[in-house]
């Protein structure tokens, strides 16, 4: 018997409830086969939990999520919300979740299923093979540095409109090294390869960034590959030859650019998977939020056209990263990608060679059987 595993799920809003439910099937699969014990909560998060609290998140469900072995959320937001205060929209419930946690190493794999090859923009003999992770720092950055706003800008006669609107990027010396050392440990566990990118040629929070990874680099994995790179370059070679990188560590805005050009090699967002991480918790577990990539897809959701891929790979990242089961998350991985090459395709992978085309529970329910064909 294995370890007893507790999980906070959380489907949220649009699509999130559709493909959180083949996630359950997955892990009921893993509970009935595998001895594995799933203590495994519900809760709200977002647009779910403002309707039925007033609030994107509430404390109770906070504290719920700093409590479990690792959190599974499915998508938040839809137009039924853009009008709310900034403070109150369904995304906030997320930032809590990372803010808090303090999940700050975010975890972008972009892996390129030799069935789908040819749904990427980009030639198959570019794209086939590829398998990419970036690691994102998550919790620091121009998203979360003070001060911001939006101010009057009375003194700037000059200023037409009258108005400044302010973003400050800041990284500390402490939060550079410990998103590094995720990228370097993970570089271990697959090709020793690390690339980080920056804009040092016109920031000075990229000169420190440099400096700070070159450092750990040096005094901490030495045995480790580290190469550097401008960011608008690194984008520019993700779509020019992006099996050249191995494991990309950046900063947060970057992070956000460079992973969702990364998502769109792969032919699909419906495919995309997420881990966030945090410090090891008392039991020796790192903090984590695992989540789908896509948005919350409001426009089909209730219809049974969500593709559950992404989500049913973030829980095979729970798998290996949070309960360190990676035989269990490497077969899951080989059900989808069996799954894929037998031509069963959810409406978002239709192409013009045709398939097996399946609702959202028909393809959990397909990923469920090939698991239990070994």
């Amino acid at each position: 018997m294995s370890d007893s595993y507790s999980l906070l799920i959380l489907p949220g809003d649009g699509i999130g409830p559709e493909v959180m439910a083949e996630v359950v099937k997955v892990i009921d699969w893993f509970s009935a086969n595998r001895g594995m014990s799933f203590d495994v909560r519900h809760g709200l998060v977002g647009g779910s939990s403002y309707d039925a609290h007033g609030v994107p998140l509430t404390d109770d469900t906070m504290a719920l999520a700093q409590s479990v072995d690792a959190v599974l959320l499915g998508a938040v937001g839809g137009p039924k919300y853009d009008t709310l205060d900034f403070s109150l929209k369904p995304e906030r419930g997320l930032l809590r979740l990372r803010k808090e946690m303090d999940l700050y190493a975010n975890l972008r794999p972009a892996q390129c299923f030799d069935a789908l090859a040819d749904f990427s923009s980009l030639k198959r003999d570019v794209v086939a093979g590829l398998d990419i992770l970036i690691v994102r720092e998550l919790t620091s950055g121009v998203y979360f540095g003070e001060p911001r706003g939006i101010h009057a800008d009375d003194n700037n006669p000059d200023n037409e409109g009258g108005r400044v609107g302010i973003n400050t990027q800041r990284y500390t010396s402490g939060e550079i090294r410990r998103v590094a050392r995720s990228a370097f440990e993970l570089a271990r566990k697959r090709s020793n390869r690390v690339c980080s990118m920056e804009k040092a040629n016109v920031m000075e929070s990229g000169i420190l960034w440099r400096e700070e990874v070159q450092w750990v680099r040096d005094n901490e994995y030495p045995d480790v590959e580290l190469s550097h790179m401008y960011a608008d370059n690194g984008a520019m070679q993700l779509v020019r030859n992006p099996r050249q990188f191995d494991v990309i560590v950046t900063d947060n805005l970057f992070g956000d650019l460079l992973s969702d050009a990364a998502a769109m090699l792969t032919g699909s967002l419906g495919m995309l998977p997420s881990a966030s991480l945090g410090a090891p918790m008392a039991n020796g577990r790192p903090k984590a939020m695992y989540e789908p990539v896509h948005g919350s897809a409001p426009d089909i959701a209730g219809q049974g056209k969500a593709n559950p891929i992404a989500c049913i790979l973030s829980f095979a990242m729970a798998l290996r990263y949070s309960f360190d089961e990676g035989q269990a998350a490497s077969d899951l991985e080989r059900a989808v990608e069996r799954v894929l090459a037998d031509g069963v395709r959810t409406a978002d992978l239709m192409g013009p060679e045709g398939g097996t085309p399946v609702s959202t529970s028909q393809m959990g329910d397909r990923i469920v059987a090939a698991l239990s064909q070994g």
